[in-house]
């Protein structure tokens, strides 16, 4: 991408429905993982800040939980931290599934955006998933709902159109020197993304109700010679959902945490032992302490 010495920098927003790719998306531009993901909604709870750092730019992307209709408190929660980055920014990405059909949830996201008075691209993901021709109705749909000031189909997964999705959202950043050091990734502390390694562990290994209904707390970081060891807890709301995470003899507990610990010693370059715990709380998920120990405070 030519940029004739012009620097650009600037903090854009990746927003849609839970499930439409936005961490996905996120981790293939900063070209490293920033975020868990999996094949269930409302993987992401907290904002995250991934810097992408290009020849003669700085993207700074939020990637944000899913906009949805909420029912529990957490998921008030994290709808409110998605709208709030749209204050942050000067530009706005929403991403849609493609082979997906425009429906009550987009339409959601379309009002929420059409508030927010900020300039708008589409993200049109998943284009894998579909013969090209199937393309062009889609992004005529689209255009008639909003002025998006572009619209670029993408595949999250396999990266094609990314680099080009990123050159677009560069070129509608304002002039400006890098907001952050080279090397300088996310503003989330380690611990963040400990406990978000062992939750997408839980996400990846148990079904039905537990992974909606799992939270991860850290309780120690200690730091030694070659080693860190992790105490964390797994909260749950009910004793039977405490002993399918526990597994027969322990062996989904066991299971969560010898995964867990791969992905974390690979992130922190060193050996680290893990203890998970698990511990029922009824209700955390309505709890405003609960949530303000997952990086989810706000006010009620």
């Amino acid at each position: 991408m030519e940029n004739n010495g012009v620097t650009r920098a600037g903090f854009v927003s990746v927003v849609g429905r839970p499930n439409v790719g936005k961490s996905t998306l996120v981790n293939r531009l900063v070209g490293q993982k920033v975020a868990i993901t999996s094949d269930k909604p409302q993987t992401t709870r907290n904002r995250i800040l991934a810097v992408v750092n290009r020849p003669g730019a700085q993207l700074l992307l939020f990637d944000t939980p899913g906009i949805h209709k909420a029912s529990h408190k957490l998921n008030q929660r994290m709808v409110d931290t998605a709208v709030k980055t749209l204050d942050q920014v000067e530009l706005v990405l929403w991403l849609v599934g493609a082979d997906e059909e425009y429906g009550p949830g987009e339409r959601h996201v379309r009002d929420v955006l059409k508030s927010c008075g900020k300039p708008v691209m589409l993200g049109l993901n998943k284009i894998d998933k579909l013969a090209k021709p199937k393309l062009l109705p889609i992004i005529d749909l689209y255009r008639g709902l909003m002025d998006f000031v572009e619209i670029v189909p993408v595949s999250a997964l396999t990266g094609e159109n990314a680099e080009l999705l990123a050159e677009r959202l560069i070129a509608q950043l304002p002039e400006s020197p890098p907001l952050y050091p080279d090397d300088f990734l996310t503003d989330q502390p380690e611990r963040f993304f400990v406990a978000e390694m062992v939750r997408e562990q839980i996400l990846r290994q148990t079904r039905e109700e537990i992974p909606y209904s799992a939270a991860v707390l850290i309780d120690s970081f200690h730091e030694e010679e070659g080693l860190v060891r992790i105490q964390a807890t797994l909260l749950v709301e009910r004793d039977g959902q405490k002993a399918i995470l526990i597994g027969k003899g322990g062996s989904m507990l066991k299971s969560i945490g010898t995964a867990a610990r791969r992905e974390i010693e690979a992130f922190l370059g060193t050996k680290i032992f893990l203890g998970l715990f698990v511990k029922v709380r009824g209700g955390w998920r309505e709890d405003p302490a609960a949530l303000s120990q997952i990086g989810l405070g706000g006010k009620d």
